[in-house]
């Protein structure tokens, strides 16, 4: 495969796929693995697609796919993380500074929902795709994605209620400060 052509598709979906695998794992190092890994399994097999207008969706239903395979392994062996924090462990970046304070509650309040509702949340309003490419990528009917869809989308609206209203209540308790008096 030519590089340029790789490089073309790297930059067209590299920030999609990383967006959908943080939504899954919670973890911007784990997404960036995810991420990458995608790259790498397209690299070696995506020769193999005959219909290049379908990347995208290949892209996205191979990171799915590694995410749940890398689950199963996890579940298998303990992760660094359960072993709790370092002193010497640098504080974790934030993933992304240019969003406001409405699109970190919004991501905050995504990563409370149920992960089988979250993928499909995240590919429907992140990714832009239809509920067949959901299907297609999730390897479920279109009933189960419209149904995911319905329920994660009640489980957000609570979880932003949630964190709306925590968010007001700071903001009240910061405005309910007593003023200083100044000589």
């Amino acid at each position: 495969m030519p590089s340029d052509i790789f490089t073309q598709l790297v930059d067209a979906h590299y920030t999609p796929l990383y967006r959908f695998a943080l939504s899954l794992t919670k973890s911007s190092s784990d997404a960036c693995d995810l991420t990458q890994q995608t790259f790498f399994i397209w690299a070696k097999k995506g020769d193999q697609l005959r219909d290049g207008s379908k990347a995208k969706s290949w892209l996205f239903t191979t990171l799915y796919r590694e995410f749940l395979r890398g689950r199963r392994r996890a579940e298998h062996v303990t992760a660094l993380e359960d072993l709790g924090p370092v002193e010497a462990d640098p504080p974790a970046p934030e993933v992304d500074l240019v969003t406001g304070l409405d699109a970190s509650l919004v991501v905050e309040a995504l990563l409370e929902v149920d992960e089988a509702y979250r993928a499909p949340l995240t590919l429907f309003y992140l990714q832009d795709l239809s509920y067949k490419e959901i299907a297609e990528t999730l390897e479920v009917p279109i009933g189960t994605v419209m149904s995911r869809l319905s329920r994660g989308k009640s489980q957000l609206r609570t979880a932003l209620a949630r964190k709306e209203a925590d968010a007001r209540g700071k903001v009240i308790a910061f405005e309910a400060q007593p003023r200083r008096k100044f000589p």
